[in-house]
């Protein structure tokens, strides 16, 4: 039996956690806030949750959190492991992740396009990125949880979803100032809506109406736009960024849309 070693219980990787113990990994995992996860053996320390594990996987909120708490699990100590990312924290921060790893031990980054429903289906969209022999190695772990995209080599899957992210934030942000327009002209937002859900606007409008169940945080959406804008003349992404601004932090993205709100708002 494979053993499997998760890094962080929150939105995401709890889910993930209970969906590898439920398909006949052993999983053993460590969380700052520790929550029980059913089938999954949760221990005190990220050292202890590596402890003999092939393979470890991270699903933390930034670059930072990763690094730091890769080096508490001290992977030096767990020959033969590979790492798994898949957290999104984009390129530059899995580079400094592979700098801070021992030499020799794999790194493969993978974030996910999905929220805890598809997680806890197996339905994610996951974006892989490393050496063909190191994805060779995870695939079976991976295509538990959904369909492995191969992107590239090292960086390459972060790199993705933050394109990803981006398309989809500002996308939203477009959305909120397209029915700020059906107000203006006196066209009911319903009826907006439906016309919008067969044109460029169409994704958008999906994730607008989604269940609660997909909650992705306004501050988290926040981080990852950051991720693509950097010092980059994006204009637009800037201007979505301003709509994430005027929201509440802890509430779902499509609140922008929802909310109705402009970015002089």
């Amino acid at each position: 039996m494979q053993k499997i070693a998760v890094l962080g219980l929150g939105h995401m990787g709890a889910p993930i956690a209970r969906r590898l113990a439920a398909h006949g990994f052993a999983v053993t995992a460590w969380s700052r806030t520790p929550r029980l996860v059913d089938g999954v053996t949760v221990v005190e320390g990220p050292a202890a949750a590596v402890r003999d594990a092939d393979v470890v996987i991270t699903m933390l909120t930034d670059g930072p959190a990763v690094i730091e708490v890769v080096t508490a699990a001290r992977l030096a100590d767990a020959p033969g492991v590979t790492l798994v990312d898949m957290s999104t924290i984009g390129p530059d921060a899995v580079r400094d992740l592979a700098r801070v790893l021992p030499a020799g031990l794999d790194l493969v980054d993978a974030p996910v396009a999905g929220s805890t429903g598809a997680a806890e289906g197996g339905t994610l969209r996951i974006f892989a990125g490393g050496t063909t022999a190191a994805v060779d190695r995870v695939a079976p772990v991976l295509a538990t949880l959904g369909e492995v995209r191969r992107c590239g080599p090292s960086g390459s899957g972060a790199a993705m979803k933050v394109v990803l992210n981006t398309a989809l934030v500002t996308a939203l942000a477009a959305l909120a100032e397209v029915l700020q327009v059906a107000d203006a002209v006196g066209i009911p937002r319903a009826e907006a809506l439906e016309a919008l859900r067969s044109g460029p606007l169409g994704i958008a409008v999906e994730r607008s109406m989604a269940p609660k169940a997909a909650h992705f945080a306004v501050r988290l959406a926040a981080k990852d736009l950051a991720l693509s804008v950097g010092d980059r003349d994006l204009p637009v992404a800037v201007a979505a960024g301003q709509h994430l601004a005027a929201a509440d932090p802890e509430a779902d993205l499509t609140t922008i849309v929802s909310e109705g709100r402009t970015c002089s708002s």
